[in-house]
């Protein structure tokens, strides 16, 4: 039985993956999506202290590909390029994902190291020779069975249609070599067994399952009706299937090959993050080839759901997508950070819309957690000349709020940091918010701060060190979410002063009360979350 990635043998960092994705076109809300969510989750482990890897890339081979750069009269090469460094690489640095590394599949580092594990393959008996007959989606890159496909209507009349891309398949038929996939679906049955939490959510994972208990086929992972891929090593006349090409990323991104301590070191990933239309691939293909290759597996492939607009899957092939700075230039990209995946559970189907994105930001942003930074720094300012005070008279209430604190750091550890959870962290954390603001709601401090007796000043400062102290631990929890302006709200309690770099500090330990000291220096800033213009026409 192959080990699992959550076993990591050896490994020390946390990895995790995005699909690499098609340059066929620029990026859309669905890739942004999954990258934002891998970009938080690594940066929520990097503040636990851990090492970690987070990669992401991009597909650059394949016939869908060579299609597109020849009805822009360009050469495949060439429009990957373009598209790589013109869109998708300076999307993800508008984002703020800090990904450690960008794999492209057109780069020699992969493309030997995907002959080499091939060449193994075949060399160990794993690859015969034989011939292919079927329907094939070049949107997919897949050949599908009958079953899959669906009845086209109005100018598709008469035709199979790929179910995901609306478009009539093709009906191919050419010599391939195949893997022996079919060998392998009892040993995937075990291993699904073994590893309950291996394929998620379990929607995902009784899909896999169902297919798999039908009986696998073998696999075709040749091509030889065109060149845009990487050659087969015994037979260039061939070049390897997309598919194949695509999942090695995973391992020639950390050193398959070329360096063995960085690999021993990173794989297997602990988390692939996938959309659920790539399911297959991910939770059969690849882990089959890597028992054929006796190396250990993934611990988790994560499948979000697709995002939908006006009840349509977000695709470039549907005309239902939309470009991320179009929101980014209106919400900001903190805020895009956050509503994606505070509005929907990961995993499951969501429907975006201009009006629930700006309903949230106003109610939840703005008004609950950008108003209550506002108000404590401003009476911080008022009542203390921006010096935090002491608290000297906590009670009850106080001791609620540090419990809360507590409880909300738990809770979104657990949520974010293990379960990808991501909605439900950060509503634990946007509870506690709430819980804040009614805390200096109940305990008034614009009336208390009219005692002017002893007792009365020591209320108030109190109160307001609560409240500044409860940010502190806020700003620690939404660092991952939204980096920006969690830096913004740390310099203005004037934490990175007295406690230094917010990303030094240890989100498990957000809620350990009584970090922020007396006397640092409190300065009310920029609004967090500024009031929105009118949309956009």
């Amino acid at each position: 039985m192959a080990a699992t990635g959550s076993e990591k043998q050896g490994a020390t960092a946390y990895y995790v993956s995005t699909p690499i994705y098609y340059v066929n076109d620029a990026p859309h809300l669905g890739h942004a999506y999954t990258t934002v969510a891998g970009d938080v989750l690594t940066r929520w482990h990097r503040q636990r202290g851990e090492k970690v890897w987070y990669l992401t890339g991009t597909d650059e081979h394949g016939q869908k590909i060579m299609r597109t750069a020849e009805a822009n009269d360009v050469t495949p090469q060439a429009w990957c390029d373009k598209l790589v460094e013109e869109a998708w690489k300076p999307l993800w640095e508008h984002l703020n994902i800090a990904n450690d590394d960008f794999i492209r599949t057109t780069e020699k580092r992969h493309t030997d190291r995907v002959q080499d594990f091939v060449q193994d393959l075949y060399d160990k008996g794993e690859i015969y020779k034989g011939g292919y007959e079927g329907p094939y989606c070049v949107g997919c890159e897949e050949y599908k069975l009958p079953g899959d496909l669906i009845d086209g209507e109005g100018e598709f009349a008469g035709q199979k249609l790929c179910p995901i891309h609306k478009k009539p398949v093709e009906l191919l038929k050419e010599e391939n070599y195949f893997f022996k996939l079919s060998e392998y679906g009892p040993k995937l049955l075990e291993f699904y067994a073994a590893n309950p939490d291996f394929i998620q959510p379990e929607s995902a994972r009784n899909e896999v399952v169902n297919f798999v208990e039908q009986g696998l086929q073998d696999l075709s992972i040749s091509r030889s009706t065109f060149d845009w891929g990487v050659p087969v090593p015994w037979d260039p006349k061939h070049v390897i299937y997309v598919w194949v090409d695509a999942l090695l990323n995973y391992a020639t991104a950390v050193g398959y090959g070329a360096n063995q301590e960085k690999f021993d070191g990173t794989f297997p990933a602990n988390v692939h993050l996938i959309g659920k239309d790539i399911l297959r691939f991910h939770s059969v293909i690849w882990p089959a080839m890597l028992m054929a290759q006796g190396l250990p597996l993934p611990g988790k492939v994560v499948a979000n759901g697709w995002l939908m607009v006006g009840g349509e899957k977000m695709s470039k092939s549907n005309l239902t997508g939309i470009k991320p700075q179009d929101l980014t230039s209106h919400f900001g990209v903190d805020a895009y950070r956050w509503y994606f995946l505070r509005a929907i559970s990961y995993g499951s189907d969501g429907s975006f819309s201009w009006e629930d994105f700006s309903a949230r930001y106003t109610s939840e942003l703005a008004n609950d957690y950008g108003n209550l930074a506002s108000r404590v720094a401003a009476m911080v300012g008022k009542y203390f000349g921006g010096s935090l005070p002491e608290a000297t008279a906590a009670g009850d209430a106080e001791r609620a709020v540090q419990e809360g604190l507590a409880k909300a750091v738990a809770t979104a550890d657990a949520k974010i940091g293990e379960e990808l959870d991501f909605q439900g962290g950060i509503l634990a954390i946007f509870d506690f918010v709430k819980q804040v603001n009614g805390y200096i709601t109940e305990q008034e401090p614009w009336k208390v701060a009219k005692d002017t007796t002893p007792e009365g000043q020591a209320r108030l400062a109190t109160i307001l060190y609560t409240a500044a102290e409860s940010l502190r631990g806020v700003a620690v929890l939404l660092n991952a979410v939204m980096p920006e302006t969690s830096q913004k709200l740390w310099e203005s309690l004037g934490a990175e002063e007295s406690l230094g770099a917010l990303a030094d500090q240890k989100v498990q330990d957000a809620g350990a009360w009584g970090t922020l000291p007396a006397g640092a220096t409190v300065t009310k800033g920029a609004v967090l979350f500024p009031r929105l213009e009118e949309k956009p026409a």
